[in-house]
């Protein structure tokens, strides 16, 4: 990985960051807002591959432990394994069409809620399943997706600029 992809990664992580926690938390509906670090994770792993995606995700999910989590590595565990998954389809779909990489942010976004749901309230014997998902898996899924449309394309744009200014700078040497 350069520089510049470095760079930009870690801008749009924190770029992603501080949008999440402030600007889409007074945007909220009904107390939903929309996950943009799931949203960049998955891109992330549906662009560049599994290893970046489970990179991205990992340092996604470190920041949402360092802020938020009560225990450290939570977060960072189901971000970096939903990047992965995700980063696993890098070959098999294009990533161009917008509807493939939207449904695979939806996806994840959903396994999000549910492995959150099942590690910190089914094994707490709360078993409300119908009103968890009704109430904040599926509302969060749909927002994140809406939102997915207009900053999917936002780091897809980022990732080609940076590919093709790899693949000019690999030129020269040739």
């Amino acid at each position: 990985m350069n520089i510049r992809r470095f760079f930009a990664n870690f801008i749009l992580l924190i770029i992603s960051f501080i949008l999440q926690t402030t600007v889409f938390r007074v945007l909220d509906f009904g107390g939903i807002a929309p996950n943009l670090l799931m949203i960049l994770v998955a891109a992330t792993g549906f662009i560049k591959g599994d290893k970046s995606g489970l990179v991205m995700g990992f340092f996604s999910g470190l920041l949402i432990d360092i802020f938020f989590g009560t225990y450290i590595g939570f977060f960072a565990l189901i971000y970096m394994y939903l990047g992965f998954i995700v980063g696993k389809f890098h070959e098999v779909f294009f990533s161009q069409n917008i509807a493939i990489p939207i449904s695979f942010i939806a996806i994840a976004d959903f396994l999000y809620g549910f492995i959150c749901y099942v590690l910190m309230f089914l094994f707490r014997t709360k078993f409300d399943i119908g009103y968890y998902m009704m109430n904040i898996i599926l509302p969060e899924v749909v927002y994140t997706a809406i939102v997915s449309i207009f900053y999917y394309p936002i780091i897809l744009g980022i990732n080609n600029r940076i590919d093709e200014r790899e693949q000019r700078s690999a030129k020269k040497f040739v």
